[in-house]
């Protein structure tokens, strides 16, 4: 699966998804795995979103190949629903083993949740010429999860293998897509769950236990400089082989800085320090306690009330001068007031001012005494 900015759930062939064989019954993770997962929350995964480089390095100290891992935020589209948003883990080695050249690479594409909805892996190695791959797509439709693993040689498939799993019966599972943030996560937090057992895809795709063991701090030799790095144990078990068993060691900000897979002759490491992610949390509010001011007593703040009183006063007074027809306005409103006492002044008061009114169509001076008011409610003006 390409890196993109979208991800579509590609529909398959019903006969490339149902099983051929049943699978045995698989195992089940713990309470302490399943409650690890979650309760992990966005703004923990949030800053493992980068790409990082390793390089392969021999046991006589040579460089044999590359190891690269890529984490983007995406969205992609289930079956046709709306859009959800996703990570995208694109991990790839590549390397020579023995003059052999070999390649791997997975991309995932993983939910908030760390739940997988796809996944590809190819595996190619190249022997002169007779190379031979083996690709493995795991996709989850309609609360299933089905795995297709298929072996090319020289572009002929030679053996299929599909198979399908109960996701009510994955809660814990981790893929290697979803392990790469999980670890991401746990160097940064410096916090392995004890005694947690998750499910984790083996050798061959089928479903079985993996445990994660932290083992402290060591000091590692990058370039001219000696950093603290922070190890995890990663075992992966399987029904049919021996376990398989890597060792991380990270910086403070979840880089990788060195991975060694048990009982491999190659070991991956960074030759330089990366820029370090920093994720400062903003400084919280200030507080300012509440400061009871008696203007009256402060003589500058009473000195501007005067300014600004003497300035209103004046502003007002200009006012009234330029406009005369106020003073007689009023007065003919005050005089018509005292003689008619009215219980209600401010309807009439609109009754009075309603004639000067520039939103009401002209009228007469005089209106008929029984024309009803539209400042009053009919029960008032039958009174």
């Amino acid at each position: 699966m390409a890196l993109s900015s979208h991800v579509s759930i590609t529909q398959k062939k019903t006969s490339e998804v149902t099983p051929e064989a049943p699978i045995q019954k698989i195992p089940a993770a713990n309470r302490v795995a399943v409650d690890f997962l979650s309760h992990i929350e966005a703004k923990e995964l949030k800053p493992c979103v980068f790409e990082e480089s390793l390089v392969a390095i021999s046991e006589t100290g040579q460089t044999i190949g590359t190891f690269s891992i890529s984490v983007q935020m995406s969205s992609y589209s289930p079956e046709g629903w709306e859009e959800e948003d996703c990570y995208i883990v694109c991990a790839k080695s590549k390397g020579t083993i023995d003059g052999v050249p070999c390649t791997t690479s997975i991309t995932g594409c993983i939910t908030k949740t760390l739940e997988t909805v796809e996944q590809h892996t190819k595996e190619s190695v190249r022997f002169r010429e007779h190379p031979v791959e083996t690709r493995t797509h795991v996709v989850k439709r309609q609360g299933q999860l089905f795995v297709r693993k298929t072996i090319v040689e020289r572009n002929e498939e030679i053996h299929i293998d599909t198979f399908s799993y109960k996701c009510a019966n994955l809660h814990g599972l981790v893929s290697e897509c979803a392990n790469f943030l999980l670890l991401r996560m746990m160097a940064r937090k410096q916090t392995v769950p004890q005694d947690a057992i998750f499910l984790s895809f083996d050798n061959n795709h089928h479903i079985w236990t993996s445990t994660y063991n932290a083992l402290g701090f060591q000091k590692q030799q990058v370039g001219k400089e000696e950093v603290d790095v922070f190890v995890i144990e990663r075992a992966v078990h399987s029904v049919d082989d021996i376990p398989l068993i890597w060792q991380y060691y990270f910086l403070s900000d979840g880089h990788l800085s060195r991975r060694v897979q048990v009982g491999s002759p190659a070991i991956m490491v960074i030759l330089k320090m990366p820029i370090l992610i920093d994720t400062d949390e903003p400084d919280p509010r200030p507080v300012f306690d509440k400061i009871l001011l008696d203007w009256e007593e402060d003589p500058e703040l009473y000195s501007q009330f005067l300014d600004r009183k003497e300035e209103l006063q004046a502003s007002h007074a200009t006012y009234v001068r330029r406009h005369p027809e106020l003073s007689a306005l009023l007065a003919d409103f005050l005089q018509l007031l005292l003689l008619r006492k009215p219980d209600d002044v401010v309807t009439f008061a609109a009754e009075f001012f309603a004639p000067f009114s520039a939103q009401r169509p002209p009228c007469r001076s005089f209106q008929s005494s029984d024309k009803p008011s539209p400042f009053r409610s009919l029960s008032s003006q039958q009174k």
